[in-house]
């Protein structure tokens, strides 16, 4: 005869998110969902079933691979539910912003933000570096000086953006959804009062993304650098750099991908811990103490990420009915 059982398994269930405008995403083994505050105060949640490319074909889960996809995934779901977010708590504004002339502005100020970053991150730092010092010759000294400038760039920005109100209440939100998904991996009931108690730095946090990629970026370049000029036998200039440097940074998002999946699944090892504290000082700066109701909107997404099958995730862990 044949009887149901509930075990539960050893593998730990990860999940992760993202703030919104007024509000909170967060990504389930099976779906994405997002809880935001309208103007009226209610949360407003939206679910949509959601399976990787990694997992639908073989080649996009290779290592490396899996990281590119992964970072495009999630660059997709993070545009689409700000839009949602926006049209929930900023219904007027989002509105005007749905017509022609607004499009465009938007659409211009994409490009804007993407030529400053190139700017800003890619061609500064090497002007800096080759320009100013002199360093153009080693390929290790000048990636280490322009890694040195970008890093430093990329904080002056996250300190400059900080101070803005707006940005703040993000930030908050930001915290709210790493406070919650602690509790949630530590077993907590997910009420108010649990999940203040935890931490609002995580190690999976996409600022320790960032800055993991940063390092790897020079470590990377300056091993690409070395090869072209061994193998050409040529001087690298800005653009020669540039020429072969912007298409290799699918790699490097790649190789940053699983150094951080090493890392968070392994925090008990010395060397591990020591490698995460610059991704979790910098969230000092991308995360705030959440307001009570922020860390509502945070539950609402968790929960409604899960749907039906809430109750069958306990404490990070899948409690599955074997049938014997």
């Amino acid at each position: 005869m044949k009887k149901k059982q509930n075990k539960e398994t050893k593998n730990s269930i990860l999940v992760g998110g993202q703030a919104v405008m007024e509000g909170v995403m967060m990504r389930t083994p099976k779906a994405y969902a997002t809880a935001v505050r309208n103007p009226q105060g209610a949360i407003v949640t939206e679910r949509k079933p959601f399976t990787s490319l990694a997992k639908k074909k073989k080649i996009y889960g290779w290592p490396v691979i899996r990281g590119f996809v992964s970072m495009i995934e999630s660059l997709k779901i993070g545009m689409e539910t700000l839009n949602f977010s926006a049209d929930i708590a900023y219904p007027e504004e989002a509105a005007k912003e749905k017509k022609l002339g607004s499009k465009i502005t938007s659409w211009l100020s994409t490009l804007f933000a993407f030529v400053l970053a190139l700017v800003l991150f890619m061609i500064a730092p090497m002007w800096i570096t080759e320009k100013l010092f002199g360093l153009r010759d080693s390929a290790a000294l000048f990636n280490i000086s322009a890694g040195f400038f970008r890093i430093l760039f990329f904080l002056l920005y996250l300190v400059i953006i900080s101070m803005l109100k707006d940005v703040r209440r993000l930030f908050a939100y930001h915290g709210a959804e790493h406070k919650t998904i602690y509790a949630f991996e530590s077993g907590e009931e997910l009420t108010t009062e649990n999940i203040k108690k935890y931490s609002r730095f995580h190690p999976r946090c996409g600022t320790s993304f960032l800055f993991i990629t940063m390092i790897n970026i020079i470590i990377l370049y300056a091993v690409l650098d070395a090869l072209v000029m061994h193998i050409f036998q040529t001087q690298l200039t800005i653009q020669l750099r540039l020429l072969y440097h912007l298409p290799f940074i699918p790699v490097v998002m790649g190789v940053g991908y699983e150094v951080l999946k090493f890392s968070s699944r392994n925090l008990d090892k010395w060397y591990v811990a020591w490698m995460s504290k610059p991704g979790l000082w910098l969230q000092r700066i991308t995360t705030r103490k959440p307001e009570d109701g922020m860390i509502e909107c945070a539950v609402a997404a968790l929960k409604t990420g899960f749907g039906d099958e809430w109750d069958l995730y306990r404490g990070g862990t899948f409690v599955a009915e074997a049938i014997e």
